[in-house]
């Protein structure tokens, strides 16, 4: 009679996984080589879009090889934009022992954060990708045994330095995971960059030896690479052979609806207007009625500002003082690009609108948008839905809200929220709705420390957010904090 196989050993975090998670741990811990002893792979790509979870498995992953005694200290290299995220999720999910730093400030601070981590249990150090090529040599000083590059379509050009630097920190490491949506979009010639960090068996260590054997050189001065039909499959084949792939089709055991919230800091600057904006609202308060119009009146100058923008009492065009969320959107935006997917944003301010619409401008990439004035409204939504070129629909939460289907894309960004609850849903089923083929995904962004929070808090849990402010403001609070 056969022996059953050992099944995998459960999953060490703080919640329960979905199916496709445990799949890819699994996968994960054959490539390492957790469950005989024998590693597959030095390096294993998660190929897990969106919405489907990669960090919370990639954590899984880590506290594996931890509690196996294979590592000591992990580095994490992530977009600037999702350091803090590594925090937090590593905060409500490791079921083990870590110590964790996220690099931050002038590179003497980072360095200095790197080399006073501390702590018998397992030591994490998140930073940048812009920062973990100026802090090579301090890196590989702190000898770290298990790298995680996170968006790592993010060193998809071999030649750039972020990429170089990985390269030489991942090849002195035991363990490398690289996550993304997918390391190929429209050119397969990205893939080499990403699977020399990964292990340099799979297609060797040098770019033009690869792109000879797999590429035909075609175009003006012959400039363009064009894949050699005769060398698709082996391609595949090899990229696959430690890639674990995970779309948000195909993961059935997800949620209908997934909530991310992303939380971003302003800048210094941006911050101390901000604060000081509070001071001063909760002072005109104290000098008229008390009323939620003159609350949400106030509240309305603060989340303009937390968007990047501050207006003034003269009707003058509002003034930008911050690029955080905007930061964070563009990553977003890198993210959806790499995968194919379409993606919706959503907005409350027409300065926003703008800044949106001028940043996918000055990227190339084709969008639709509805605000106020806006008279074509089924041509912009039928581009958005019918047309591939058009990949991001922009809308404003007041006039986009209502009475249009948006199935082409299953993952909103809300970079800003009105106080209405029913704008808030009319524009979360423009995405999910008949027609709809996958589970939706919604990403907030929230400026951390500010009325952000309130507001998406009152919103998600369907409470009256003019009230919860006066009934805070009559117990002796600022309503604005």
């Amino acid at each position: 009679m056969m022996q059953e196989e050992n099944p995998c050993p459960p999953m060490p975090i703080k919640a329960t996984p979905y199916q496709h998670q445990r799949e890819a741990f699994a996968f994960s811990r054959r490539m390492f080589g957790l469950d005989n002893g024998t590693p597959l792979s030095q390096g294993a790509a998660l190929l897990m879009e969106m919405g489907t979870g990669k960090t919370i498995t990639s954590i899984a992953i880590t506290g594996a090889l931890y509690l196996k005694d294979k590592i000591r200290r992990v580095l994490v290299v992530a977009p600037l934009s999702i350091v803090g995220v590594w925090d937090e999720e590593f905060g409500k999910f490791a079921d083990f022992d870590y110590t964790l730093a996220v690099l931050s400030g002038s590179g003497t601070k980072k360095a200095d954060t790197l080399r006073h981590i501390r702590g018998a249990s397992l030591q994490v150090a998140v930073v940048n990708y812009e920062s973990a090529w100026r802090l090579e040599k301090e890196i590989l000083a702190w000898q770290p045994d298990l790298i995680i590059a996170d968006e790592g379509h993010k060193i998809k050009t071999h030649n750039i330095a972020a990429s170089k630097a990985l390269h030489r920190i991942g090849a002195k490491a035991s363990y490398r995971l690289l996550l993304t949506g997918t390391v190929i979009t429209n050119k397969a010639i990205d893939v080499f960059s990403q699977y020399k960090f990964l292990n340099t068996a799979i297609f060797g260590g040098s770019f033009y030896v690869w792109r000879n054997r797999y590429f035909d050189m075609t175009g003006y001065g012959n400039h363009t690479p064009v894949l050699k039909r005769s060398m698709e499959q082996d391609l595949m084949r090899r990229l696959h052979s430690i890639a674990f792939r995970a779309t948000k089709a195909e993961c059935l055991d997800l949620p209908e609806m997934t909530d991310i919230v992303r939380y971003v800091e302003l800048e210094s600057a941006a911050l101390r207007v901000y604060r000081d904006l509070v001071k001063d609202s909760y002072a005109e308060l104290s000098q008229s009625e008390v009323t939620v119009t003159n609350i949400l009146t106030r509240l309305l100058r603060l989340s303009q500002l937390t968007g990047g923008f501050i207006g003034d009492d003269d009707g003058n065009a509002p003034q930008r003082i911050s690029t955080a969320k905007q930061s964070a959107l563009e990553d977003i935006i890198d993210e959806a690009q790499q995968e194919g997917k379409k993606l919706v944003i959503i907005a409350r301010f027409i300065s926003e609108i703008n800044a949106i619409c001028k940043l996918l401008d000055k990227q190339g990439i084709g969008y639709s948008c509805i605000m106020g004035g806006v008279k074509d409204r089924k041509e912009q939504v039928s581009a958005f839905q019918n047309n591939p070129d058009i990949q991001v629909f922009v809308g404003q939460i007041a006039t986009a809200g209502l009475g249009i289907t948006l199935t082409a894309a299953s993952t909103m960004v809300f970079y800003s929220e009105d106080y209405s609850m029913s704008n808030f849903e009319q524009a979360k089923a423009r995405i999910h709705r008949v027609g709809q083929k996958e589970n939706c995904t919604y990403i907030y962004l929230v400026a951390k420390g500010t009325v952000d929070e309130k507001v998406l808090e009152a919103l998600r849990s369907k409470a009256d957010l003019a009230r919860t402010l006066v009934d805070d403001y009559r117990h002796g609070l600022n309503p604005f904090q």
